[in-house]
């Protein structure tokens, strides 16, 4: 479990090349044993910021904290962090124990240590059988192993994972996601890993930090990226929400209402100061998971912005079978047009047949409602 101290911090980074800014002033603090996730999509800084942190990228302002001890300047070779490449940079012409231990063997540690903690590294990493072989007879699940195993022995302070799973097919991907978690959580190291995939980061983050044109636009925790975005970018990347586009209105407590096409919608804004702050006209989106909502044929549920529950009406246009789900797209009916949403149910709800062309009513709890601005 990640502690509260502070390993690794960056204030105001940024980089440019040239007049062309890719990195906005980027304040991140990185705790101590934990698992954070850099995720965003292509261009959106991610890793400008890992190479910047491992030394390979020099920043054009601000600075990168060890420890509290300025390091925007120290050599790669004198900052204790390891990389795992996407292309894993394994040596060719060297056998698995070799390349694990070629760390320890440009730091001048004997022989019989090198070979003791080439051992150790690749029975943690499930491969103390494979020492003889060579990259070339490994799968990519067994080279990405490798790689972490030298990653590993030269016990780090940081390890930067720059999107190491992307060659791997979904299946083998997805245990390998298991098995960085498992090995992070035995070793209590510092990872800081870069993807472009938002379930790969739920899956194995303790903290995500969302990124897009150079700034980061949320960090927290993968429950709270998921279900409380707080930037349109982050509603829209992070999964099938809903975004209903309006202007905000009076405040109810913890609630505020926003006017929509589809009449008064009603949304929590707990912890979301800027807005709580914004003045009544603002634009933003009322948005909502798809599996939030209830359903009930040819209008039951009756149309009512009160109490708990928002609710709106409209036709099915079209039905997704999803295995475990069901995804149906509505046309949402209100006094301005009609406006696309996405539900989810499981499939196996007794007595739900959804069927396109029909009339159906739908309702979401005003608690698991969001608001973002525009």
């Amino acid at each position: 479990m990640a502690s509260e101290r502070i390993l690794l911090e960056l204030k105001a980074v940024g980089k440019s090349f040239g007049q062309n800014s890719v990195l906005e002033n980027v304040d991140l603090a990185v705790r101590d044993g934990e698992f954070i996730t850099i995720l965003g999509p292509s261009g959106s800084g991610k890793t400008t910021i890992l190479r910047m942190i491992g030394g390979f990228t020099e920043p054009s302002r601000g600075a990168i904290l060890l420890d509290g001890r300025d390091i925007t300047d120290l050599p790669i070779n004198k900052r204790p962090f390891n990389t795992v490449f996407q292309d894993y940079a394994l040596f060719p012409h060297m056998d698995v124990a070799a390349n694990v231990g070629y760390g320890l063997m440009v730091r001048h540690v004997a022989r019989t240590e090198i070979q003791r903690r080439v051992g150790e590294a690749l029975e943690l990493v499930q491969l103390g059988s494979f020492a003889s072989r060579f990259p070339a007879q490994l799968s990519g699940g067994q080279r990405q192993r490798v790689a972490l195993a030298r990653a590993i022995i030269c016990e780090p302070r940081l390890i930067l994972l720059d999107e190491p799973l992307a060659a791997l097919d979904v299946e083998l991907r997805k245990q390998m996601q298991l098995f960085l978690k498992d090995i992070q959580r035995e070793i209590k190291t510092t990872f800081l890993f870069v993807t472009h995939d938002q379930e790969e980061a739920i899956a194995i983050a303790d903290r995500i930090c969302v990124m897009n044109f150079g700034r980061i636009l949320q960090l927290g925790t993968p429950r709270d990226v998921y279900y409380r975005p707080q930037a349109e970018f982050v509603a829209r990347f992070f999964g099938d929400n809903n975004l209903i586009e309006g202007a905000l209105a009076s405040h109810e407590g913890g609630y505020r209402r926003i006017n929509t096409p589809l009449g008064v919608i009603r949304c929590a804004i707990d912890g979301q100061t800027d807005v709580a702050a914004a003045p009544d006209g603002t634009r933003a989106f009322a948005v909502f998971r798809p599996e939030s909502v209830a359903t009930a044929p040819n209008g039951a549920i009756a149309r009512d912005t009160g109490g708990d529950q928002n609710r709106a009406n409209g036709i099915i246009a079209d039905i997704s079978f999803a295995g475990a789900t069901t995804v149906a797209l509505i046309n949402l009916e209100g006094g301005e047009g009609v406006i696309p949403a996405r539900i989810k149910i499981a499939s196996r709800v007794e007595g739900i047949a959804l069927t396109p062309g029909e009339r159906i009513a739908i309702a979401w709890p005003t608690a698991e409602c969001r608001l973002v601005l525009a």
